[in-house]
């Protein structure tokens, strides 16, 4: 490995034999050291290479930035995370997560705290990804003495959400917005004083189903209608069956049209149909 950038005493940015770009750490390993010098594997404590090269370069960026301290606990709540999430997980949350809790202790140690105003929101949408929150922040506590804020753990959970869609940061407020939105819809169709049981399996599905909705909804991957006359006729017997559990599919589709100016398809429809007669029994008389 050759020296491409000292970056401090303890951390370099070397370029393995093939040409990839690596950041590596260990104790005085960069004490003295210059550009294009080669590195002693021996000496090497830790190797952080990522796939995407815009990736390896923000980390480089953040790596100048934030105490490696911060890295490390970062990395050990990143496998926390991955030990009680299948899904697969973007490599670029070492990154946003790192940022964020040097941030966050930055921010406690000059006595500035932030208030998430959807924390509720995040814990009833996202209570897996909230309760690994409250964990990391039990981790900072017990790993640097710091306590941060409560709230710090739904914006915790919302990087995770945002590793498990790929999406983007920005794009998560939309997501939650179209969420809450839609089950706001769906529970005025269905009557006056209905609600969901918001502890309930059917509901964390439907919340699931809206999840990943809004993100092809917002990445502009919708689901197209299939010309196959097999699709159709099951487009055609679903809406014949459940005309019910359809009529409110349509209505999520308008406020979909009047928040975001974006057409459902029918395929989009009648899966968003299926998901609400599974779950609508809790919400009105199975009879009806």
């Amino acid at each position: 490995m050759r020296i491409k950038k000292v970056i401090n005493n303890n951390i370099l940015c070397v370029i393995d034999e093939k040409g990839n770009e690596m950041i590596v750490t260990g104790r005085g390993l960069g004490f003295g050291r210059k550009v294009a010098q080669f590195v002693d594997p021996a000496q090497v404590e830790k190797v952080y290479r990522m796939e995407d090269k815009a990736v390896q370069r923000r980390l480089r960026e953040l790596v100048e930035q934030i105490p490696l301290e911060h890295l490390r606990l970062t990395e050990e709540m990143i496998r926390m995370i991955k030990a009680s999430i299948p899904q697969p997980l973007n490599e670029s949350l070492l990154i946003t997560l790192a940022d964020h809790i040097s941030f966050a202790i930055q921010r406690k140690e000059q006595g500035i705290e932030f208030e998430n105003p959807l924390a509720g929101s995040i814990l009833c949408y996202y209570p897996t990804e909230y309760q690994l929150g409250q964990r990391c922040l039990d981790l900072v506590q017990r790993t640097l003495g710091v306590a941060l804020h409560p709230d710090e753990a739904s914006f915790i959970a919302l990087h995770i959400v945002n590793a498990q869609l790929n999406t983007k940061m920005s794009e998560m407020y939309d997501i939650n917005r179209l969420i809450e939105g839609g089950i706001g819809v769906v529970e005025e169709f269905y009557g006056e004083g209905s609600g969901f049981d918001r502890e309930s399996l059917a509901f964390h599905r439907f919340v699931v189903h809206l999840r990943y909705f809004a993100q092809r909804l917002f990445q502009g991957k919708l689901m197209e209608d299939s010309p196959a006359q097999g699709d159709a006729a099951f487009r055609a017997l679903i809406v014949q069956s459940c005309p019910r559990h359809y009529e409110c599919a349509q209505k999520v589709g308008e406020y979909v049209r009047t928040a975001w100016g974006k057409e459902l398809s029918q395929e989009e429809l009648i899966y968003l149909t299926i998901h609400l007669k599974r779950v609508a029994g809790e919400l009105e008389d199975p009879a009806t």
